[in-house]
């Protein structure tokens, strides 16, 4: 597009489509035209070439956005995992997991194992996988969504921040059960899990057995009942005891240790 029309048909289009909102389309029409020239492609083609790419774009940026709203402490993939060095987590269940099926049955994911053997890890690559699919996400320690839970109700916020949290396709909840709760924390926790039960899916990560979850969670009751929501239809995953981080960084230093020696 070289003649004078064209260039102010060009500026036009793009005017056009950032007042429809359609910023690729707008920024490539020009040089998709050139492209649809030399191949001979049909008018049809062309248009299908921008719209395509447009939607293209939109999906790529929907799916940034969902990662930014996730709040990913750190942006961790199952490629990322390394099931070598983990043999008793099943890799085949995870990838399946990663389709995010079970985000569509409503269904929660609970990782059980010793700090440093790779539930959060886990747990954020479910989630990142989500996001790609543009699903809406939240990633959040349980102390943390009990602090903003308080800190809602005392600004008579709290309908509209668990209403939050309970929209969310998946909410990733890490850190469950590592420290003690009072009673009025952990009754706000509830609201939030027993809104979310066979509703909304829920990924889950703790490192105390749920036996012994009654050293946190300090009414009875209340303790079953959260348990009761959080395993029914539940997969459940041990993440085993020895923490890989510790067993990495003591063999980091033998061998940094052995270099010195030599």
């Amino acid at each position: 597009m070289t003649t004078t029309g064209d260039k102010a048909l060009e500026a036009s289009i793009k005017a056009a489509c950032k007042e429809l909102r359609l910023p690729t389309i707008g920024g490539r029409a020009a040089a998709v035209a050139d492209e649809a020239a030399r191949a001979k492609e049909t008018h049809l083609s062309y248009l299908w070439a921008l719209v395509e790419a447009e939607l293209e774009d939109r999906a790529d940026r929907r799916r940034l956005r969902r990662m930014r709203e996730a709040k990913f402490p750190r942006a961790k993939t199952i490629d990322d995992f390394s099931f070598d060095e983990a043999p008793h987590i099943p890799a085949a269940t995870i990838y399946d997991l990663a389709t995010c099926a079970f985000v569509d049955r409503c269904e929660p994911v609970i990782f059980m194992g010793e700090p440093g053997t790779g539930k959060s890890h886990l747990a954020s690559a479910l989630g990142i996988a989500a996001c790609m699919q543009s699903r809406r996400v939240r990633f959040v320690t349980a102390a943390g969504l009990v602090n903003e839970l308080v800190e809602a109700r005392d600004q008579r916020q709290l309908t509209r921040v668990a209403g939050r949290y309970g929209r969310m396709e998946l909410l990733v909840l890490d850190e469950l059960a590592y420290v003690p709760l009072q009673q009025h924390e952990a009754e706000l926790l509830f609201q939030v899990i027993d809104a979310r039960a066979e509703i909304a899916a829920t990924v889950i990560t703790t490192n105390l057995p749920f036996s012994e979850w009654t050293t946190v969670f300090p009414e009875p009751r209340l303790c079953k009942a959260i348990v009761d929501r959080l395993t029914f239809k539940a997969h459940i995953i041990e993440t085993g005891t020895e923490s890989w981080r510790f067993r990495k960084t003591m063999e980091q230093r033998t061998r940094k240790g052995g270099r010195k020696k030599s």
